[in-house]
């Protein structure tokens, strides 16, 4: 007979969240002791600082560059940065995820406005949501930000991506700016978007954001297929079916600050009706397979200056997703194989509550150092119709402990991390996951040679883990909730290169190459049970990836033309070691799938007075598909794409109009980036702005 427990939290627990407790309320105690909170009258003061050279290796797109992309959401915009793979399963609808260094999707951190985008359910995040009419800033971090005054929850990621949506800027006594966008183009595509922001007084502003985009998502695509021996299997044209799109965002934030304090407030939504396109094989150009998405959160983060040496910041949100799922498909071809394909009509429940405290103290001038709490409490539901066995409704707790220090000791700087995170579960009708505790460390190390000079070396070595989801753990028939963490021990050695040029035509150039080797262990992979319904996950994978990152940014101008290029290029190889039960498996030694050896980019534009014109280039060389083995049936062709924009800026009557038009995928090159998942060939978008 089992004994019930009298108390549900053990003493270690309630440690913890003794732990958390007490950091989220220092600062309300330090508010209101402070001399601070009264009016004062200080002096005016100009400050200088030397310009901050990051520690850690980043890649961004900003401004006018972003705003120029041929792109329209953070997942194309991301296809430009070395060492990313974009997994995009085609169409309008279509699911496109990101990954870096081949470490997996589940191992980046996705940030918006200073907080993480979170899933519990499955990890991943849908980065074709996320529109690039309202962002400012799409950066890409490697390990993770330089700056020490962060979140727990920003060291926990092996990489991370930030998305910075616009600030509101206004000129002289001007308090309202307007803007209106309508961009449509092929694929019926119709996006309508309204941007409004308003100076309150000098204190206090605020900005509504508002969007829709609607596409039947139907564009002509080539199937050609060999046999084995080489022979033509299938070689015709489609119209791909069922990537329409239906999809709402609306988004509204304040911008507040007086004296030592500043803080923002955002109320986000956004919903979406959609088909996810299926797989074209043997001929089969249908899927029954539907979304609807509702996604919601509120979240805030507050910032105060206490004094010249302490100073902390909040953070805080909630979230709601609900996600319906539908598939209706009978049958599915893998392979030469026809199965009975499982039908789906489920819908999920997501809420999380995430709360975060950061502390910062300068030691000495040269030398800081932090810590930081977040507490976050995840729960799903779920109703899944024709499924016997019942949902387990999963709960998770989670605590992190981040304790950092940095050094600025002149031509050297330092900085170190350990994060701890402590995990607990509850669920019905099954056994929770054992409780988690891990630490996690990390180094970083920057060298100039001559100070201020052109030259920067760097090195870092980090260890982090990923949690597997709920999916994981305790989704129907391939759950399995003793899984462990996966670890990543990841190592770095790069350069930059950056000089600016006052008399000469050229402008700039900067050059950055990174060289990394990562290893990831108690990789999660699903295993099959004698069933092709049943799967378990199970602990036995083992990657290791290594590869050179290296990008170029180049400016110059000849009076009134001006010019950009950025070029990026990477080198990869990511080996699969995984052994079951001391035996390897075939693929042992073999190039992980979907992992190209060779991949390049290209951005160049040129603006004269009010035109602009804008070419970017995207190379992805040979890779093996989602299939186990690296041989020749497997084999997965190169893909490129060439993009061409031309643009018009000006005014009349004090409003500014901008018009746009776009050719993308200039050679009408038919290719896919996930196989049989076939991307749009050449398609065209025109777009016209005017800000009031």
């Amino acid at each position: 007979m089992t004994r019930k427990r009298l108390f549900p939290i053990s003493v270690h627990k309630i440690l913890y969240r003794s732990l958390v407790c007490t950091f989220l309320y220092v600062p309300i105690n330090v508010c209101a002791q402070s001399a601070l909170d009264s009016i004062q009258h200080i002096q005016e003061v100009v400050i200088t600082a030397k310009p901050f050279k990051e520690v850690i290796p980043i890649q961004k797109l900003s401004g006018i560059q972003l705003e120029k992309l041929s792109a329209m959401n953070v997942a194309d915009a991301l296809r430009y940065f070395s060492g990313v793979q974009i997994k995009d399963f085609g169409g309008m609808g279509g699911l496109k995820t990101v990954n870096v260094r081949n470490m997996g999707s589940h191992h980046v951190g996705v940030f918006y406005d200073g907080i993480e985008v979170g899933n519990a359910q499955n990890g991943v995040v849908d980065l074709g949501k996320f529109s690039l009419d309202n962002m400012e800033e799409v950066a890409l971090y490697n390990g993770q930000k330089s700056d020490i005054f962060q979140s727990a929850k920003d060291f926990s990621s092996a990489s991370a991506v930030y998305m910075r949506t616009k600030r509101p800027h206004f000129e002289k006594d001007k308090e309202t700016n307007i803007q209106l966008r309508y961009r449509t183009g092929s694929i019926q595509l119709s996006n309508p978007s309204l941007q409004i922001e308003h100076r309150f007084n000098s204190n206090l502003k605020a900005t509504v954001n508002a969007e829709h985009i609607h596409s039947n998502g139907q564009y002509k695509f080539r199937y050609k297929r060999l046999m084995m021996n080489g022979e033509v299997a299938y070689d015709t044209t489609a119209i791909r079916k069922n990537s329409d799109i239906d999809a709402y965002r609306i988004e509204t934030a304040l911008f507040g600050a007086s004296n030592n304090t500043s803080w923002h407030a955002k109320l986000y939504y956004y919903g979406s009706d959609r088909g996810l396109p299926g797989a074209i094989v043997k001929n089969v150009f249908g899927s029954g397979e539907r979304q609807n998405d509702k996604n919601f959160f509120a979240q805030g983060s507050l910032i105060r200056e206490v004094n010249e040496k302490y100073k902390f910041k909040i953070n805080a949100k909630f979230a709601y997703d609900y996600t319906h799922y539908l598939s209706r498909d009978s049958v599915e071809f893998l392979n030469d194989y026809v199965t009975q394909k499982m039908q789906f009509d489920n819908s999920y429940y997501q809420q999380d509550v995430y709360l975060s405290t950061v502390h910062a103290y300068e030691i000495k001038p040269w030398w800081n150092a932090s810590v930081s709490v977040d507490f976050e409490y995840n729960k799903l539901n779920a109703t899944m119709r024709g499924v016997n066995t019942p949902f387990t409704f999963p709960q998770r707790y989670t605590t992190l402990a981040a304790f950092a220090s940095s050094a600025d000791l002149g031509r050297i700087k330092l900085q170190a991390n350990v994060l701890g995170t402590f995990v607990t579960e509850t669920v019905k009708n099954n056994v929770a996951s054992p409780d988690k505790l891990e630490w996690a460390p990390a180094v970083f190390m920057n060298y100039e040679p001559i100070e201020s000079g052109p030259f920067n070396f760097r090195v870092f070595y980090k260890r982090i883990f990923r949690m597997p989801t709920f999916n994981d753990l305790y989704y129907t028939q391939i759950g399995y909730s003793q899984l462990k963490p996966e670890f990543t021990d990841q190592y770095n050695l790069g350069f930059t290169y950056n000089k600016v040029f006052h008399h000469a035509f050229l402008d700039k150039i900067h050059f950055q190459s990174d060289m990394y080797y990562a290893r990831i262990t108690n990789k999660i992979i699903a295993s099959p049970t004698g069933s092709s319904f049943r799967w378990m996950m199970t602990n036995m994978g083992l990657v290791e990836t290594k590869g050179v990152d290296t990008s170029a940014e180049i400016l110059a101008h000849v009076n009134h033309l001006k010019g950009r290029l950025n070029l990026s290029y990477s080198y990869s190889k990511a080996q699969d070691f995984t052994k079951i039960n001391g035996l390897k498996m075939s693929s042992y030694g073999d190039q992980i799938p979907y992992t190209p050896w060779h991949s390049l980019s290209v951005i160049g534009g040129l603006q004269f007075l009010q035109w602009g014109l804008n070419y970017s280039f995207i190379y992805v060389g040979e890779r093996y598909d989602g299939a186990v083995n690296n041989i020749e049936r497997n084999h997965v062709e190169p893909w490129y794409t060439h993009d061409l924009s031309l643009d018009y800026s000006f005014t009349t009557n004090r409003i500014k109009w901008r018009i746009s038009g776009e050719v993308n995928n200039l050679l009408n090159q038919y290719y896919d980036v996930v196989l049989n998942y076939p991307m749009p060939g050449r398609n065209y978008r025109l777009a016209l702005t005017m800000n009031l």
